[in-house]
Formats: structure tokens, sequence, C-alpha cells
């Protein structure tokens, strides 16, 4: 077992003097973990841990020797040896550093090296700021666990999204047609345990099934909210339930011919605001020749008019979410795509994540920062975008048009290599950027336009999908 790499979060957004904790993991090349719970840490190679996929439980935290690390953050290095595993008995090599501060403003990067190896590995990006309004949060919305098709129990699901993802918010929602009453108040009960306020966030979830009508998340506001099975339920029931409780229902592979969405078909405006535009399947944005280069091609690949540009031209306002949508046990930090067991799993990619532009890390603030649609899609990364036109921020819109102001802005570990501009399904500018940040500001007579979203790639093939701004003309 070897050092190939260092994973390394911070907060994306900070104040001068504010205090912050950096969680690192050490890499190694990943492998089949075993399963013996009780007994030892738990680990991952049995019959609850296979997926009906035909995928296994995959490790990739080193768990040999380790001498110590150095970070540097912002010049000032320091030495870490104090490695803690994440359940107990763990030895897996995780570092959790607190007490940190940056005393100057301006964009960071936290460096990290491993000595014995020369490995180096660089933190997201972090945005100092001398005061803090809104923060940007990251999140999986959508994970499935071994009650159905997936590998792992819930309990292991929200640990390792917390611990090992180090992400801030996470849901749970699987296939409700395949648990009863009683583990949908289970399912509840779970991630109502794992909801701490301030630390990590927990949404009530479940995924609709119906391959006619299209699959359908269903995220609840508080600790509860009722079962709906698409054998028992239609799609006007779904929509029912959702204005009951206030919740939120989003579409996911809307492009995929066997199990997408006919927008045509169902849409209810009050409560599907969120579209998940990207997930392991890849991206249901629009078609190649606009620019899609991670279209669906599993279960029949793509079907036209069923993608998001689609809906967005029949006037539906939605905001854009990533998802993991993932079966192997690892949200928000997949290695699905190592297994090549099943021709399925051969044609995924990586999965998709959230952003979500919150004033703070609670239920009631990111629920309702998703129902605003102030989050934008991500293939995993953390870059840090802003998009907005006349001062109106993605998810909004616009009612003064006379003439219309961009401004457009990202930051990244990886250098990007474009920013384009969708307009009313078609491509409206391109910018090459060549660079790890960019600041980009023009004006444009309104000539009518609809709505405006952002697609910025970097140039490790990572993508980005900034939510729209819709205009009022």
């Amino acid at each position: 077992m070897n050092v190939t790499g260092i994973y390394a979060i911070a907060p994306s957004i900070l104040a001068i003097g504010e205090e912050f904790t950096l969680k690192f993991k050490i890499l190694t090349t990943p492998y089949v973990a075993g399963w013996a719970c009780w007994i030892k840490p738990p680990e991952f190679k049995g019959p609850f841990n296979q997926s009906p996929r035909g995928i296994m439980y995959l490790d990739n935290v080193y768990n040999g020797e380790l001498g110590e690390i150095e970070i540097d953050i912002d010049g000032n290095r320091m030495k870490f040896s104090d490695y803690q595993g994440v359940y107990a008995g763990d030895t897996r090599k995780f570092g959790t550093v607190g007490g940190l501060r940056f005393e100057s403003a301006g964009i960071k990067f936290i460096k990290i090296l491993h000595p014995d190896t020369g490995i180096t590995a660089i933190s997201n990006p972090i945005i100092v700021k001398e005061k803090v309004g809104n923060r940007i949060y990251w999140g999986d919305l959508h994970s499935q666990t071994f009650f159905t098709d997936g590998l792992r129990c819930p309990e292991e699901l929200f640990t390792f999204a917390r611990d090992e993802a180090f992400l801030d918010f996470f849901s749970v929602s699987d296939h409700s047609e395949w648990i009863t009453d009683r583990q949908w108040e289970y399912f509840c009960g779970v991630a109502n345990d794992f909801n701490k306020d301030g630390r990590f966030v927990t949404l009530v979830a479940q995924e609709w099934t119906n391959h006619k009508s299209g699959h359908r998340n269903i995220y609840f506001p508080g600790g509860s909210g009722r079962i709906l099975r698409a054998g028992d339920d239609d799609i006007n029931a779904v929509y029912g339930v959702a204005r009951k409780y206030g919740a939120l229902v989003i579409p996911h592979h809307s492009a995929n011919k066997a199990m997408g969405v006919k927008w045509n078909l169902s849409h209810d405006p009050q409560v599907e605001k969120l579209v998940e535009i990207y997930s392991i399947w890849g991206s249901s944005e629009c078609d190649a020749h606009i620019g899609n280069t991670r279209p669906i091609r599993v279960l029949g690949g793509e079907q036209k008019g069923q993608h998001v540009i689609d809906a967005l031209n029949m006037g539906y306002k939605f905001g854009f979410v990533g998802g993991g949508d993932i079966h192997d046990g690892r949200p928000g930090d997949e290695l699905h795509t190592l297994q090549e067991t099943t021709a399925d799993y051969k044609n995924l990619y990586r999965q998709g994540i959230t952003a979500v532009k919150s004033e703070s890390l609670t239920r009631r603030a990111i629920f309702n920062a998703l129902s605003e649609k102030k989050c934008y899609a991500t293939s995993n990364i953390r870059a840090i975008f802003d998009f907005s036109i006349n001062g109106v921020d993605y998810g909004g819109v616009l009612d003064d048009d006379r003439r219309l102001c961009f401004f457009l802005s990202g930051i990244s570990e990886v250098p990007f290599e474009k920013l384009t501009i969708i307009s009313d399904g078609k491509v409206y500018r391109v910018f090459d950027i060549k660079r790890n940040q960019f600041k980009i500001e023009f004006e444009q007579n309104y000539s009518g336009e609809k709505y405006f979203y952002a697609r910025v790639e970097r140039t490790d093939q990572e993508i980005a999908w900034l939510s729209p701004i819709w205009v009022n003309g």
C-alpha cells in the first residue's frame, strides 16, 4: 500500500481572523474492503455490500505507516502527524486541523506536502473577506442504500458524506417503492439524528421511480413527510404531497431514453423549482452539438426533447443541482468508475455535487436557499462562481432589461478552459480562459431573451453549470 495523493477541504468563504478547520485524507490505490462489523472498524465485503449492479465497496484511504506531513497556510508552515480514523479503532489516515485563521483578505489555497514521497496537494479555493454575508456550502442530494440497489446502510452513508467526503449537507433519497412504512420512519429518524446545525445538514428525502412520468426526488423541509410510491401514487399525488408539506420535487437524468422525463406530461412550478442537471449518468443539459461533453450513454442513451434546455425553452424556471445518484456507498467521493463489472458502470461518469449560497449551515437555511434557486451544479469540484446580470444573481428574475450588464467570476485550484453562456437554447457568448481565476464583465443590448445560464469547463474536463437568470421582458 503506497501513498498516491492527498485530498484536502477547507470552507469556501471565510472572514479575516475567523477560525476554521482543515480536513484531509491520505489516499492510496483503491481496494475492495472487507466487512467485519462490531469486531473491528466496519469494513464492507459481504452480501449487503455487493450491489445488485455487481459493484463492490472500494476504499482508498491509506492505512499504513506515515510520518509527518507539512501544511502551508498563507506562507506559515506547520507539521502534522496526529492522524485519526472515522470509526473507533480506525487507523486510516485522516487529518483534522482546527483553530486555523487567515489574517488577510484575498483568494487562498492551502498546500499539503508529504515529504517522504514528494506528493503535494492543493485545497479547494478559499475566499477570505473582511465581512462575510452568504457562504458557499457543498452537498450531495441523491444517494441509494443497500435497502434498494446501492451499498451500505443509511448510517454509513451519512457518516461517509460527513467524515470522508467532507460534505456540508447530504440526503439519502432511496427508491421509495422498495421501502416499507416502518423503514421510512427509520430513514427519517437517521436523517434527523445526523442533522446538526452549523456542522452537517441533512434533508429527509425519497425517490419516486416512474418510467412514464420520469423519476422525481422529493425533499421535505422538516423532519418527516409522507412516503410516495409510484405503484400507488401518480405524479399529481407527488405534487399534492409536496405542496402540503412545502417540499421540493426534483426530476433527474431527464434526457435518458429509458428513465427520463417527458416535459410535456407534467410540471408543477410551485414545487418543481430545480432539476438535477448532472449525475453519474451524465449531463442532461443539452445535445452534444450545443456542447454536452458527457451525454448519457446507458439504457438506450438520450432522447431528443428531454434535455434540461428543452424544459427551459418551454418556460420552466429550473435552478440547477448536481447529484450523485451513486450506488457504490461513497456519497460525495465516488469510486464506481473504477469498476467494470457491468456494461452500465463502464459508461458512467464522476458524480455531481451542489453548491448552495446560504447565510448559514442549518436545515432551514439550506432548504430555503435551494427553494430560491441560489445554487449551482458541478461534476464534483468545489470551484467558486458568481454570475449576475444587472445585479441579479443566478436563480433570480430580472425586471430591468433596458441594457444587460453581465458579471461572471470563477476561482479554482485547476485552470479553467472556457466559459459558455447559453440563452434561449443557443450559445450566446464563449470566452476562452486558460487560467484558474477569471472575472468577466460586459454589456449587451437586450434582444428579447428569456433566460441566460453559464457552463464553465476546466482543463481537466470537469464542469460546472450556473443556474439561470430569467428576464421578464
